[in-house]
């Protein structure tokens, strides 16, 4: 009796075939392009590591694609689950990147050389998993171009206002403290000495480093995506606003001192108003999450 039940059973019940689901994502063939991605433009990434070492405006570079990998991984779970749909888009960006290398190449162009990594990197997205991968990817890949030195042409018009509008704040903060103060262009004359705002004081390092953190700040610390580039922008004002401070400040504390207003001191300085407008930036993203969240309620 017992043999007629054990041999109804192994009838009635099929077995059960367990199946590993191969990945949805192609990973040898994105891994097979950036393989030929890192050996195409190695010389161009080698040149791009050196200028970061050597200019002092680019010192958050180092940290840009650690962050924009970390990201990456921290989205793995949702970009696991996404179908892959190749684009012939991204065939099209492989060979406008291609082309823009050369040209770049051609005429010692360092900018179209290093944005024209970027452009390939999305074309190989494109062309192996499609515009969903790209959508997925799109924070971090807006991070890269923080890795990527402004033009020299652009830093130039750029700078150059910056330091006209640092010195000029600087100059009416001094006369209503009733310091005397003389300014020619960007070139503040004090009674105890002379002080020019050169481009490292124009305030745009601490503008790339303060935009730089306020993406990452709004990626971590609100879940709304469009929070991020809402504080990206207010970037620009408190960055302009800390600078000027910082240039007024060091024509008060030179008054006193001069020796405050070069050196060790300056650079203290310097990390001292940008920890101040980190705190802004934070304070700011306080005061715009609380007006959205009224309005929120309101609206309920």
């Amino acid at each position: 009796m017992i043999n007629l039940m054990v041999m109804a059973t192994t009838e009635t019940v099929s077995p059960t075939i367990i199946t590993e689901q191969e990945p949805p994502i192609p990973w040898s063939a994105i891994a097979w392009f950036a393989a030929l991605l890192i050996f195409a433009y190695l010389p161009v990434l080698i040149s791009l590591v050196k200028h970061w070492n050597q200019d002092e405006d680019m010192g958050h570079a180092f940290f840009v694609p650690v962050v924009a990998g970390y990201i990456v991984w921290c989205s793995r779970t949702e970009i696991f689950k996404l179908k892959p749909q190749p684009a012939p888009l991204g065939f099209v960006l492989i060979l406008w990147g291609i082309v823009q290398l050369s040209i770049g190449a051609l005429g010692s162009e360092l900018f179209l050389q290093r944005t024209a990594f970027l452009i390939t990197t999305v074309g190989i997205l494109l062309l192996t998993g499609g515009f969903a991968i790209v959508r997925a990817l799109f924070f971090p890949l807006f991070l890269l171009l923080f890795m990527i030195p402004i033009p020299a042409v652009l830093y130039n018009q750029i700078t150059f206002p910056l330091q006209i509008f640092a010195s000029r704040v600087a100059e009416n903060v001094l006369l209503i403290l009733n310091i005397p103060v003389l300014r020619d262009g960007n070139v503040l004359e004090l009674a105890s000495q002379k002080l020019s705002v050169v481009e490292a004081c124009s305030g745009i390092r601490s503008l790339l480093s303060l935009s730089f953190l306020s993406l990452i700040y709004g990626y971590f610390f609100d879940s709304r995506p469009y929070m991020r580039y809402l504080l990206l922008a207010t970037t620009i004002p408190i960055a302009i606003a800390a600078n000027a401070a910082r240039v007024s400040a060091t024509g008060i504390l030179s008054e006193f001192n001069p020796e405050l207003a070069r050196g060790l001191f300056h650079v203290m300085e310097g990390w001292v108003v940008f920890m101040v407008a980190l705190v802004m930036l934070v304070l700011t993203h306080q005061l715009i999450s609380r007006i959205l969240d009224w309005q929120e309620k309101r609206s309920a």
